[in-house]
């Protein structure tokens, strides 16, 4: 069975209830999926032995949460070159930090990502609920279940 991690940087608690819903769409096509708070990963082996890694973080003054950096550069260590990958996140105005995200995944770790990332303003509003379910299914089927 295939295996998804999904790490959230949260303020409000916005960005984690994305990232279940996210997970809800992944569990839905059989993807084995955690989701964890940042701050709980302390080392680069905490991202190992999953086929898929989900980082999502909020947007806070233009930029994404400092606990999301940390991830990153954290991630960075670990070898994730080829793994699936997605980055969402929720924002009040501006939105920025999902699209860092999924361009450092993209470009430095050398993830295979899916089309886009998940930008909400909440995950009850416009069909949010659904967009996190989808972008859930959207990564289990670049998993090649």
């Amino acid at each position: 069975m295939a295996k998804a991690l999904i790490v959230c940087a949260t303020r409000s608690g916005e960005t984690t209830r994305i990232g279940e819903l996210i997970a809800e769409g992944l569990r839905i096509l059989g993807v084995e999926t955690r989701v964890t708070a940042s701050a709980e990963i302390k080392k680069s082996a905490d991202l190992e032995g999953y086929d898929a890694l989900v980082f999502g973080a909020a947007t806070y003054h233009g930029d994404m949460l400092p606990a999301m950096k940390t991830l990153l550069f954290l991630a960075e260590k670990a070898n994730l070159a080829g793994k699936v990958g997605g980055a969402f996140g929720a924002f009040g105005w501006s939105g920025e930090a999902p699209g860092r995200i999924y361009d450092t995944m993209l470009h430095i770790f050398k993830m295979q990502m899916v089309g886009a990332p998940l930008r909400l303003k909440s995950s009850s509003l416009g069909g949010g609920i659904r967009m996190a379910q989808d972008y859930g299914r959207e990564i289990a089927q670049k998993l090649d279940l």
